[in-house]
């Protein structure tokens, strides 16, 4: 039976959900950050050990100034509302993805709620955010470049975001589409993929549940 100590999601169909209940976008992703809280406890009950999350890609930035705006005010209340949530649940907060990008408030924000966490160890949850596969190991590659360092597949893999994380077991998208856009894409090399129809605001334990419980009978062969 396979193990699974890191999972990751993207959180995929928030738009869609909002204008299937002929709602505003905001409030999609609004009901997309509040599903979060269902996944990480399952998580914590299951032993998974990391949870890493696609928030916003690199790309995302090319999305209406309005919707983009109102990401990053929800990013911004996300700390806020969540930060008690993960002290008393004894969740470490990550990210991955280049924080430059964001204003100094939200970088400090994000700095202070990765001190308040940083000794928990229930589950490690991580943030994709300004985040691209491609960006992330060109970024690795500059760093070792930087420092003369060799290049190869163990350093790339040390100067990686998610270095402390390892590679990831199981990948799973939400909201119908069957593409990893550009999503941890060197972690994810010999990860076992599920694409789920339900839009992630309806994503429930339930159906994670079922998935992870298959995931564990797969028989995995690492490329061998």
């Amino acid at each position: 039976m396979n193990d699974l100590k890191h999972l990751a999601i993207i959180m995929d169909g928030n738009r869609r959900w909002a204008k299937r209940h002929a709602l505003s976008v905001s409030i999609g992703h609004r009901k997309g950050a509040d599903a979060i809280d269902e996944v990480a406890e399952f998580c914590i009950n299951r032993g998974i050990k990391f949870l890493t999350l696609y928030a916003f890609s690199t790309e995302n930035w090319h999305r209406e100034k309005s919707e983009v705006d109102f990401l990053m005010k929800l990013f911004d209340e996300f700390l806020d509302s969540k930060r008690v949530k993960f002290i008393d649940n004894e969740i470490k907060f990550e990210t991955i993805g280049d924080l430059s990008a964001f204003n100094q408030n939200l970088q400090d924000k994000i700095a202070e709620v990765k001190a308040q966490t940083s000794k928990f160890t229930k589950l490690t949850m991580i943030l994709a955010v300004n985040y691209g596969s491609r960006d992330e190991i060109t970024r690795a590659c500059k760093k070792l470049i930087a420092k003369n360092a060799e290049i190869s597949e163990t350093t790339i893999n040390s100067a990686l975001d998610s270095a402390e994380f390892g590679d990831v077991d199981l990948l799973i998208r939400t909201g119908g589409e069957q593409r990893l856009s550009n999503f941890l894409l060197w972690q994810a090399s010999y990860a076992e993929l599920h694409f789920s129809d339900t839009l992630w605001p309806d994503f429930r334990a339930s159906e994670l549940e079922i998935i992870v419980e298959n995931y564990k009978k797969i028989d995995r062969k690492f490329g061998r």
